[in-house]
């Protein structure tokens, strides 16, 4: 069956349900565009791609990092804490989805309307559960927020009761834990919404971390929470059939930046943990992505696809991108 949609062609169409990662990263291009215009800028341009993609008629939920955001939130509590109480991490989090929720939908609205598209769009602030016995709790290893000199350190670990390291000589910066979200607890929602018809924005930064007490009571920690592992657990708690991963490259490579650099068109799982265990993916980047495309699919997901905005409708036919399969 073909179906004509926008001019365009496709053929064999199946309707899917996706969940697309996009990272904080993305929507900053450089030190000189980093206001909130300036990121508006970047949501606009994703946003176009994405749009690519629902045009046929998918259902989407999106989730997006939120890392420079935070950091840019956590530079402004400390310029003000002379004046102003501190921010906790979670409701930094849960500031900044909201935010970049707005963006991510006002583009979105008003690239639907050019396009004559009558889908709606919604935000979901979620939460991210994680187990209070999660071992990075006891090793906080993820730097956020700006550099310090030794005698503010030592006055934010006094004060703040902050853990803090030193940085390779430039500086000392405070670090948190990294757990690794068990389930999404708005995912229920989310799903709803995705089966009405909506586009979802949701997942934020990974979700705002939150534990669970005896009762089942939630209440939030300072952690950070990778935002595409937390896309893996969202995109199988909803019955996704594809996860997608939007980062600055259209190809997963071996050898990245060296003279023998390969590029994947796919990896099974199997070869997936293979080069994990090959050191191939930088935890700072690229190991993230694999390991979360590992997750979905070990957990029943059809297939995972890592590509670059521009690609997304490309990789999502198997014309390009790395696929991540069983």
């Amino acid at each position: 069956m073909a179906v004509n949609h926008s001019r365009i062609i496709y053929s064999d169409f199946t309707v899917k349900t996706i969940v697309i990662a996009i990272g904080g990263n993305s929507l900053i291009k450089d030190a000189q565009h980093m206001s909130v215009p300036d990121q508006y800028a970047s949501v606009v341009e994703t946003v176009r791609h994405i749009t690519d993609l629902l045009a046929r008629g998918h259902h989407a939920v999106i989730t997006h990092g939120n890392g420079p955001q935070v950091g840019f939130i956590l530079l402004r509590s400390e310029h003000a804490r002379a004046v102003m109480h501190q921010v906790p991490l979670d409701s930094i989090v849960a500031d900044t989805q909201g935010a970049l929720g707005y963006q991510l939908q006002q583009a979105l609205e008003n690239e639907f309307g050019r396009r004559k598209l009558t889908t709606a769009v919604a935000t979901v602030v979620t939460q991210a559960l994680v187990d209070r016995n999660d071992p990075a709790f006891a090793k906080p290893s993820k730097p956020i927020g700006q550099f310090y000199t030794r005698e503010e350190a030592e006055d934010r670990m006094r004060v703040e009761k902050w853990a803090m390291v030193e940085d390779a000589g430039r500086g000392w910066r405070r670090v948190v834990a990294s757990p690794k979200p068990v389930r999404i607890v708005e995912a229920e929602v989310v799903g709803h919404l995705v089966k009405h018809g909506y586009v979802v924005i949701a997942g934020g930064g990974g979700g705002i971390p939150v534990v669970a007490d005896a009762d089942g009571s939630l209440h939030g920690v300072a952690a950070v929470i990778d935002k595409d592992l937390a896309s893996a657990v969202l995109a199988k708690q909803i019955g996704a059939d594809v996860l997608v991963i939007s980062t600055g490259v259209e190809k997963v490579c071996l050898n990245f930046g060296k003279p023998n650099q390969r590029v994947l068109d796919s990896m099974t799982v199997a070869e997936a943990r293979q080069y994990i265990a090959d050191g191939h993916f930088h935890p700072g980047s690229m190991l993230p992505k694999v390991e979360a495309c590992v997750r979905f699919i070990e957990q029943g997901g059809s297939v995972a696809v890592i590509t670059c905005p521009e690609k997304l409708s490309a990789a999502l036919d198997g014309h390009t991108g790395t696929r991540v399969v069983p």
